[in-house]
């Protein structure tokens, strides 16, 4: 990192630590960023002339880095609300922003990074979870000037990225933690309800090959029910809504609320994770790796046995699993950091640091 971007954002990190968010969420005010990579070339081997990576960041530029991974369809803000951030960020917390140097990136196709939407629609270059790894170490590395992590933890998308990670950049990060995933290649459940969104926005005659005036009315719909159907915990959802009526508001609430997302944007983003399959480089992950998943998670079943199967392979691997209740929330339940932070501090405190 250039001396002036390192003054930068250390100006801006003090700031952040004296003033706090307002209520008990006791988060650092965050500070954004984005940095353009010239002619970035994809893993399909298309080449976009310029792709912004945007990023914010809080917390002490002197302190052990850690890297957090959104979502699909959120970004790096999202993990500043106070279910996340607040239950991680405040001092004495497990993610401490006065030890920590906290950077959440905007992943290709989100949030403030290079999206369809920008204005290449559909023309937009296919993209990967290996393109938003690959972006990911490069911010880090060549703009942000890390050359080691204490942490990369991940939720969902986030969580398979970090399957990724750990084993694309081996030893760059002491600790990996992916959440709400399992290391296999998508399928079954999880990536038939996904291709159901991008065919229904492909299939909509108002989606006009992604060049519409019009919002297609298919991408409100076709997430709603990839949510209701795979979010929520079952036994919450029971609790909600343990009748037809109930159950009926709740449904119309939902396709009711606003929806402020771009249908191309929605459809490269559930399709990313068509090839995703991080199964074959799980021998080479190295420092500690902690997977936590709930019981009540409907895209990644622990029936399944894939995640005890699997993590036998990782060496200084093992796993968490959250019990389902009325109080979890299904997929969802791993957004809680409650749920876990007392496990990530005690990994934070125990886990060896590898040489950078």
């Amino acid at each position: 990192m250039c001396s002036t971007v390192r003054r930068r954002l250390l100006a801006a990190a003090m700031l952040s630590l004296a003033v706090l968010l307002p209520a008990a969420a006791q988060v650092p005010t965050a500070t954004d960023g984005v940095w353009t990579v010239r002619d970035f070339r994809f893993q399909s081997g298309a080449v976009l002339p310029e792709l912004k990576l945007a990023y914010t960041t809080l917390g002490n530029p002197q302190g052990e880095p850690v890297l957090l991974l959104h979502g699909t369809t959120g970004n790096g803000r999202g993990l500043l609300s106070p279910g996340f951030g607040g239950e991680l960020f405040g001092p004495g917390q497990a993610l401490d922003a006065s030890r920590y140097f906290i950077i959440l990136p905007d992943a290709i196709g989100h949030g403030r990074s290079s999206k369809p939407s920008d204005g290449l629609r559909a023309a937009f270059p296919s993209y990967s979870y290996t393109d938003m790894v690959v972006a990911h170490h490069r911010l880090l590395t060549e703009h942000l000037g890390i050359r080691h992590l204490r942490l990369v933890l991940g939720n969902s998308m986030g969580g398979m990225e970090t399957w990724l990670f750990a084993q694309l950049f081996p030893g760059f990060a002491d600790v990996a933690v992916p959440m709400a995933s399992l290391p296999v290649a998508m399928s079954g459940r999880n990536w038939a309800m996904r291709r159901l969104i991008v065919d229904s926005i492909r299939n909509d005659p108002a989606w006009q090959g992604g060049n519409y005036t019009t919002q297609p009315a298919s991408a409100r719909v076709a997430s709603v029910f990839y949510a209701m159907a795979t979010n929520g915990g079952h036994q919450a959802l029971y609790k909600a809504a343990p009748s037809r009526e109930k159950a009926d508001a709740l449904l119309n609430a939902r396709l009711a609320a606003p929806f402020a997302a771009d249908a191309n944007d929605t459809l490269y983003q559930w399709d990313s994770s068509k090839d995703y399959d991080p199964s074959a480089g799980l021998e080479k992950i190295q420092g500690v790796l902690l997977a936590i998943n709930s019981a009540d998670d409907e895209r990644n079943p622990p029936e399944l046995g894939v995640l005890d199967r699997e993590i036998k392979r990782v060496k200084g691997g093992r796993v968490l699993l959250i019990p389902g209740s009325d109080a979890t929330a299904g997929h969802g339940t791993t957004g809680q950091a409650t749920w876990w932070k007392a496990e990530l501090a005690d990994l934070l405190r125990s886990a060896p640091r590898l040489a950078p």
